[in-house]
């Protein structure tokens, strides 16, 4: 097995170059690239990661600990974050949580205990009162939508904007009698679901549109939850002449849209033509459903590398303890067949 330095010497290059192709450094010229990885392949030239990591005092290994790893977003965004952090020289380990604020916790607690250089935390449960827990010498980014009165470091999304686009969108299409599922207004708290009330809720104002009560539909987000909670809006709501109580459905999330275009369907209804339904998150499969989804579309990958910096410059002692940031991800409107007539 041939050492960096024979691998140097194959390709006619430095130790330098030799090191940056390794690390997947950017600026390396891909015919430069193409001339070490054959080297490396020729020599049969492994990188000792576990005593690299050692030298650095480090594993190289980050965890993302989600809610649930068989959701499509999650699915989506751990894609991302392997990918990213593999460019930059580090693995990423998956954790789930449950959704439960023990396991939430403990995954801080198990990110130190298994020598995880940081750890990423889409958060749910987790609220103000935790803020103190999330901060220190441990490296820690949370995901999530909940604010906090002391600086952590946070990466979020405009919730409140895309409901309101989406809202918006339907608007333009014509519709009157607009449902969001998947969101809570009136319970005191600030996360997912009453944000994305909240932005329905302005679009709607600000069209002179009077909201329904039941209109405005709690769903837990799994496939499950959101069947039951399209079924109970459409039986609270009732129906008249054969036609659906609604003509536009918001939707929490991509998951709640596919499960409300079941329902839609099982009851008779066709989407577009009856009832116009947009999603959030658009996850890859939202341009593969019949009819292809409608959705907010959350800058996944801005998000994604906003985080990576928090942690790796955390991990790496490249900024200052007391220097917490704040990342809120755009939003834009991905308009497909669910709301073209």
């Amino acid at each position: 097995m041939g050492t960096m330095q024979d691998v140097a010497r194959h390709a006619g290059v430095s130790v330098m170059t030799v090191s940056n192709v390794i690390n997947g450094h950017p600026h390396v010229r891909e015919s430069t690239r193409q001339k070490v990885l054959a080297a490396i392949a020729e020599l049969d030239y492994h990188v000792n990661t576990a005593a690299r990591n050692l030298r650095q005092g480090r594993t190289g290994v980050i965890c993302l600990a989600v809610p649930d790893i068989d959701r499509p977003y999650f699915g989506l965004l751990a894609t991302l974050l392997i990918e990213r952090a593999s460019a930059r020289g580090y693995e990423l380990v998956v954790e789930q949580t449950s959704a439960r604020r023990d396991r939430e916790l403990d995954s801080i607690t198990r990110s130190r205990l298994r020598s995880y250089d940081g750890v990423m935390l889409s958060s749910v449960q987790l609220h103000d009162d935790d803020a103190t827990l999330l901060r220190g010498d441990f490296p820690l980014v949370v995901f999530g939508e909940r604010p906090f009165s002391i600086p952590i470091d946070h990466v979020a999304m405009a919730n409140e904007r895309g409901t309101d686009l989406a809202t918006q969108h339907l608007i333009d299409q014509g519709c009157t009698r607009i449902a969001i599922i998947g969101g809570q207004v009136g319970t005191g708290e600030i996360d997912v679901s009453t944000l994305r009330a909240q932005g329905y809720l302005t679009a709607m104002e600000r069209a002179g549109l009077t909201v329904n009560p039941l209109w405005v539909h709690h769903a837990d987000y799994s496939f499950e939850g959101s069947l039951e909670s399209t079924s109970r809006l459409l039986d609270e709501l009732g129906s008249e002449g054969g036609r659906p109580p609604v003509d536009g459905l918001v939707c929490a999330t991509d998951l709640i849209a596919v499960s409300a275009i079941r329902v839609l369907r099982d009851r008779g209804f066709s989407v577009p033509e009856d009832v116009l339904v947009v999603g959030f998150d658009d996850v890859p499969l939202a341009q593969f459903l019949t009819p292809s989804l409608s959705a907010v579309r959350p800058d996944h990958e801005g998000m994604v590398d906003a985080a990576l910096d928090m942690l790796i410059e955390r991990i790496e002692g490249r900024r200052d303890p007391d220097d917490y940031r704040t990342f809120i991800g755009d939003v834009t409107l991905v308009q497909r067949e669910s709301t073209r007539r």
